[in-house]
């Protein structure tokens, strides 16, 4: 299933992905309880299917099976509900999928050739940082470029949603607490990553994070090693790799992260970067006003976003 958060008239909503037609989740669970004569629809649609991302997985795989229910059923009788229950995927706007992640963990220095290229050496422990939520814009937004510096580099990653709390988990059970998968950039201000021995004040500048254009759920994609990862900038790869070459896999991250902190339903894990970033090249390449980033990932999507200095 393809979990999108969209706005429409104003309002972020929840969203299922089918071919080029998006569900409303929500609307959709309650008008099939409505046909089938439920007397508190409104109410049971609000618990198990929010219009919400982060209280949507809080419902676990019992929400998850509400939903694609419901979907399944909007798509064959939307037209006859009194509610607005598919749109067409180009009249509306994609946000990021999970609007506001109570934590967003990025690791660092993750895939050799860019460990190499950034001339460090291999860690026997996870680089670990933070990016916030007042970073994320959505799949097709601008990212703005700011005043503070001209040094703007970009980060292909696979972006990790969890799905369940997780504390303590262990590795061979770490994918049952996966929601699912989507595709990020870790756009990153070079000259402020690097003025401290701290990397927070490269990481965090507002509207830093794309992410989209969905979430795969974890049904989809049972294992995240295997696919391709590349980033184009104005039409020409700059990266390539794929994420089998991570040296932290995803399932030693969630045991490892679990550890130090609970990781709750909606947040997310960056799983770092492949080599080719702009910072480690000769000459060195940094975003600018007008250019055009698009991230792949195999088996999940893309998102592509324009600069725009502010």
């Amino acid at each position: 299933m393809k979990l999108v958060t969209f706005f429409y008239e104003g309002n972020a909503r929840i969203g299922s992905v089918s071919g080029e037609q998006v569900v409303d989740l929500n609307n959709a669970y309650r008008a099939m309880l409505e046909a089938q004569g439920s007397l508190r629809a409104k109410q049971i649609a609000e618990a198990y299917v929010p219009a919400n991302m982060t209280e949507f997985l809080q419902g676990g795989e019992e929400s998850l099976a509400r939903a694609k229910e419901a979907a399944e059923w909007a798509l064959q009788n939307g037209e006859k509900s009194a509610y607005k229950l598919v749109h067409k995927l180009s009249d509306v706007k994609l946000g990021a999928p999970v609007q506001n992640p109570g934590k967003i963990v990025c690791v660092g220095q993750n895939y050799r050739e860019h460990i190499m290229e950034m001339k460090r050496e291999i860690p026997k422990i996870p680089v670990v940082f933070a990016k916030y939520s007042n970073t994320l814009i959505g799949p097709n937004d601008d990212i703005p470029l700011y005043p503070v510096s001209d040094t703007m580099d970009y980060e292909a990653e696979l972006a990790v949603v969890i799905g369940k709390r997780a504390r303590n988990v262990k590795q061979a059970d770490a994918l049952k607490y996966v929601a699912g998968y989507t595709v990020a950039n870790d756009v990153t201000y070079r000259e402020l990553q690097r003025r401290t021995i701290e990397w927070l004040q490269g990481k965090t500048v507002e509207g830093t994070l794309p992410m989209g254009p969905w979430i795969v759920t974890s049904d989809e994609i049972p294992d995240p090693a295997g696919m391709e990862i590349y980033l184009t900038l104005n039409g020409q790869e700059m990266q390539h790799s794929n994420t089998a070459n991570l040296v932290f896999t995803v399932p030693f991250l969630i045991e490892f992260l679990s550890e130090l902190m609970t990781l709750e339903p909606g947040d997310i894990i960056l799983t770092g970067t492949p080599g080719g970033v702009g910072f480690a090249r000769d000459p060195q390449v940094f975003m600018k006003d007008g250019d055009v980033v698009r991230v792949v990932i195999d088996k999940i999507g893309s998102i592509e976003n324009r600069v725009k200095k502010v």
